[in-house]
């Protein structure tokens, strides 16, 4: 384990910036975020949504130990949603499930296992992000989103959950890379041919 359960939150986010070059607050005053689509950069803004969102989203990554890879974003994505989703961070709802939709490619098997351990589990996104959170110690919240429970056979309904899911992930993700692009062509295209 990366991230003793005897570590607090706070101990364990700061070595988890220091192992993936965050810097010290992570990025989260950076107006702009770095990203990749496919092999793509592309500059997101850091909108207050997503901002929000990505200081819970760390530390499920603290808490679950899924990697910063694309492999590994597959994964958590795909626990995020699995564990009940992201209720009112609309920023974080769009990134997981476009993140599902890659995770198709790259980590098909990470992205089903992630969502069927989130279908056992709960998540931080029930809450607010406050400091407070960050005294309290890792294996505490482990237990209490019942990540150390062991595992259990998925059931139909959680076969159909994760279909669902990947449907809406693929429907999200034409739409979000290939929908402004078709509507330039087709505004295009009217203009010329009216």
């Amino acid at each position: 384990m990366l991230y003793s359960p005897d570590m607090t939150l706070g101990e364990a986010r700061k070595e988890y910036f220091r192992l993936n070059n965050f810097g010290e607050d992570g990025g989260y005053q950076e107006r702009w975020i770095k990203t990749n689509i496919w092999r793509i950069p592309i500059r997101l803004p850091n909108t207050e949504g997503r901002k929000r969102a990505v200081k819970l989203h760390d530390l499920h990554h603290v808490l679950t130990e899924y990697p910063t890879t694309w492999r590994g974003e597959a994964e958590i994505s795909a626990w995020e949603v699995g564990s009940g989703g992201l209720h009112k961070y609309y920023a974080g709802w769009w990134l997981d499930v476009m993140n599902m939709a890659q995770g198709l490619v790259v980590n098909p098997r990470g992205l089903y296992r992630g969502f069927m351990r989130g279908r056992r589990s709960s998540n931080l996104y029930f809450s607010e992000f406050t400091d407070e959170l960050l005294e309290h110690e890792v294996g505490e919240f482990r237990r209490l989103l019942k990540l150390d429970e062991t595992e259990r056979t998925p059931g139909l309904q959680d076969h159909l959950m994760f279909a669902f899911w990947i449907a809406a992930s693929i429907a999200l993700y034409l739409t979000s890379v290939l929908g402004p692009p078709l509507l330039l062509v087709l505004a295009l295209w009217w203009f010329l041919w009216r």
